[in-house]
């Protein structure tokens, strides 16, 4: 199998997605720990009205071990449209599938009707919290799965304080979750994005609409620091969640959904 992904989101995107509804397309890519399931919330809200795609990147499919960066994503998503017959569509990210989305919004503009960024940002991370989200992926190279001691003091990273404490089942889900996952599959994914390009000029060139979402207490990627970076998108909302931290779209969905909802009735 080749190394730029091209049989698995070529000739097998049924394998990586969730495709319903019909008409104009919303896709969906997930961040780090996460998966395609995390958008069920937007899926079941938009699926009458859109055709809604949500699809495994590289770290939840066969591919996990694979060296690749956020331009392998991009490539990877360009393929998965065209194996879908998606000639455009509003591409939404969740923090890795931001930087992502970001990158393929200057890459393939022709192919985006929108692009909508949940908890993600257009700078990178400092030089301290690279080092240290290094030390962290290294030490779970070559684990069969990541250990229970590993992930639950992620979910501090992941879901906001109101989730924590309220909504203690879907936090224990996704602890469960990411106990089977391989550490090499973790680490591809953060090392994927670790040293990614600082993009705050570069965005100035997105033409197409842009809705940000963001968690009022994201302790990962800070709200004001998201909210900096995106100031040279030319078409910006910016909607801050309540009640939300990292993972707005699933800890506070009816919020994500309404600034969505709004979004697309402006996009289509």
């Amino acid at each position: 199998m080749s190394r730029d992904g091209a049989p698995l989101y070529t000739h097998r995107p049924e394998t990586v997605s969730t495709d319903r509804g019909s008409g104009d397309a919303v896709v969906f890519a997930h961040g780090t720990l996460m998966d395609r399931t995390m958008f069920a919330p937007q899926i079941e809200a938009f699926a009458d009205d859109y055709r809604t795609v949500a699809f495994d990147l590289r770290a939840r499919t066969d591919r996990y071990a694979d060296d690749y960066d956020l331009d392998d994503l991009v490539a990877d998503t360009e393929r998965f449209l065209d194996a879908k017959g998606i000639d455009s569509c509003v591409l939404a990210g969740m923090s890795m599938g931001g930087f992502m989305g970001l990158k393929f919004a200057l890459t393939h503009p022709d192919r985006l009707d929108g692009l909508v960024l949940v908890d993600s940002m257009a700078k990178p991370h400092s030089p301290a919290d690279r080092e240290r989200h290094r030390e962290t992926v290294d030490a779970l190279e070559g684990l069969p799965t990541l250990p229970e001691e590993a992930a639950r003091p992620v979910t501090h990273e992941l879901f906001g304080e109101t989730t924590r404490e309220e909504r203690a089942d879907l936090v224990d889900d996704w602890v469960a979750r990411w106990t089977t996952y391989p550490g090499d599959a973790v680490k591809g994914e953060v090392y994927s994005w670790l040293d990614r390009d600082d993009l705050r000029d570069d965005v100035a060139a997105i033409d197409a609409p842009v809705l940000a979402v963001h968690g009022e207490e994201d302790a990962t990627l800070g709200i004001e620091e998201a909210r900096e970076s995106y100031r040279g998108i030319p078409d910006l909302t910016f909607e801050p969640i309540p009640e939300a931290g990292h993972s707005s779209n699933c800890e506070n969905p009816a919020a994500v959904n309404a600034a969505l909802d709004g979004f697309l009735d402006r996009v289509y």
